[in-house]
């Protein structure tokens, strides 16, 4: 499935998009989210922590790895991962993730090239942004049906 890029002329619209596709994720769901320093990918997870109803602050978790957002609405809570410091697809997986991956919603920022392994079914967000105007252009990669269906939605 190929979609047209999502653009995002600012952060208050990379908000509202992410909120979106917050309430429209559920326990099981894998986000990945890859782009450059700066590219708000911790911005979006923020919005899709909203969406989802979880508890925060949502921060970036670079040196603790991952963190755990329990819900506040009795939905799915967030699996936070920034798989940054990581080498390799071992040490993710040394995270255990899998333990938790049919409770929680799990998005992993710089994850491409590593949480292929975790799941075949995921939603893979690739986000450029051009830094003197802050609007955003992100590319939807869907994996799976449910993933083409959550992406057409979020794309339109």
């Amino acid at each position: 499935m190929s979609l047209p890029p999502v653009t995002l002329p600012d952060r208050e619209a990379t908000q509202t998009w992410g909120r979106r596709l917050g309430a429209l994720l559920r326990a099981g769901d894998v986000v990945v989210l890859t782009g450059g320093l700066g590219a708000g990918k911790t911005t979006l997870t923020q919005a899709i922590a909203e969406g989802l109803g979880v508890r925060g602050p949502i921060t970036s978790p670079t040196f603790v790895i991952a963190r755990v957002h329990p819900s506040l609405v009795g939905g799915p809570e967030l699996v936070h991962v920034d798989a940054y410091r990581l080498d390799g697809s071992l040490e993710l997986d040394d995270l255990d993730l899998d333990s938790e991956l049919d409770e929680a919603v799990t998005v992993i920022e710089w994850g491409a090239g590593l949480a292929e392994e975790l799941s075949q079914k995921r939603l893979e967000l690739v986000i450029d942004v051009d830094t003197s105007t802050e609007v955003r252009s992100i590319r939807l990669r869907p994996n799976g049906a449910r993933f083409e269906s959550v992406a057409a939605q979020v794309a339109s």
